[in-house]
C-alpha cells in the first residue's frame, strides 16, 4: 500500500523542538512520509530566539514546485510565515496545485504576548491563506487577533469558533490551553461545536506543542481519518509526548522536555 505523505511549510528550529523539525518528527511518528518547505531559518533554543533569516519568496516557490511535482502531499500543514510576500507565494502555490487537507496553524502571537506579524501580513493571512484551509488551529491569543474579540470563557470560545468559520469557510479548532480551561479545545464546523476534553499535564516546558498538534492532525487527515477523529488522535499523541517528560536540557532539572513554548514557532 502506498505510504501517505504530508508537507510542512514552516520555519526551521535548530534546537529541534518546534517548527520544521518538530513537524517532521511528528509526521514520522504518526506513520506518514514527511516533507518540508522552509520559510525561515532561525537561531534558537528552548530559552529564546536569537536570529531569524527569512527565505526569499522565489526560493520558497521553487521548494513548493519541487515537492508538488514529484511527491504530491496527501495533507499540508502551514506554520509560521512572517511576511505577506511569503504568505502570498504559499497561497498561490496551494491554489495552483489544488492542495488538499490544508491545516493552517496561524502563529501570530508569541508566548510573551508580542505580535509576530505586521498588520500587512495579518491581512494577507486572512485574505489569502485562511480561506484555503480545511482547518485552522488558533490558540486563544491568535483567535482574539483574528476575531477582534476578548476570549475568557468557553462560551466566548464557541462564539469565536463560529465567527471564524463563517468568515473563512473552514473548520476551526480554538485551542483552550491559554488559561481559559484545563486543556479543552473547541472545534467548530458546519455541524456546530464539538468539544475535545483533556487534562492539563504538569510539564513546565511546552516548546513546539502547537506545531506538534497541527502536524499530527495533518498526518491523520493524510491517512484518511475524518476531521474529528484526526483531532482526537492528535490530542492523544501530544498528551503522550508531554507525559513522557523527556529530559534533554543541560542543568535545567528533571522536568525538562523537548517542548517549550518560548519559541514563536511553537506557540
Amino acid at each position: 500500500m502506498k505510504k501517505k505523505t504530508a508537507l510542512t511549510i514552516a520555519g526551521s528550529d535548530c534546537s529541534g523542538g518546534a517548527g520544521i523539525q518538530a513537524d517532521l518528527k511528528t509526521m514520522t511518528m504518526n506513520g506518514v512520509y514527511g516533507m518540508s518547505a522552509i520559510t525561515a531559518l532561525t537561531a534558537q533554543n528552548t530559552t529564546g530566539v536569537a536570529a531569524i533569516q527569512e527565505a526569499a519568496p522565489d526560493f520558497l516557490a521553487r521548494q513548493l514546485d519541487m515537492v508538488f511535482t514529484d511527491i504530491f502531499p496527501d495533507a499540508v500543514k502551514v506554520g509560521m510565515v512572517s511576511s505577506s510576500a511569503l504568505i502570498r507565494v504559499i497561497a498561490q502555490k496551494l491554489r495552483q496545485y489544488q492542495a488538499r487537507s490544508i491545516v493552517v496553524d496561524p502563529v501570530m502571537v508569541a508566548t510573551s504576548g508580542s505580535a509576530l506579524l505586521e498588520n500587512e501580513a495579518v491581512a494577507a493571512l486572512k485574505s489569502e491563506l485562511l480561506p484555503l484551509a480545511a482547518l485552522i488551529t488558533p490558540n486563544i491569543p491568535e483567535a482574539q487577533v483574528l476575531t477582534g474579540a476578548e476570549i475568557c470563557t468557553p462560551a466566548q470560545m464557541e462564539q469565536a469558533g463560529r465567527q471564524l468559520y463563517e468568515s473563512y469557510g473552514c473548520a476551526v479548532l480554538v485551542k483552550g490551553g491559554h488559561s481559559v480551561n484545563d486543556a479543552n479545545d473547541l472545534l467548530w464546523t458546519g455541524d456546530g461545536p464539538t468539544w475535545f476534553y483533556g487534562q492539563r499535564i504538569r510539564n513546565p516546558n511546552t516548546h513546539g506543542t502547537g506545531c506538534t498538534l497541527s502536524s499530527a492532525i495533518a498526518s491523520n487527515l493524510a491517512k484518511g481519518y475524518p476531521l474529528p477523529q484526526a483531532i482526537q488522535r492528535a490530542k492523544e499523541y501530544l498528551s503522550g509526548a508531554l507525559a513522557a517528560m523527556l529530559d534533554l536540557g543541560q542543568g535545567r532539572g528533571p522536568m525538562d522536555h523537548a517542548f517549550d513554548l518560548h519559541s514563536p514557532f511553537g506557540a
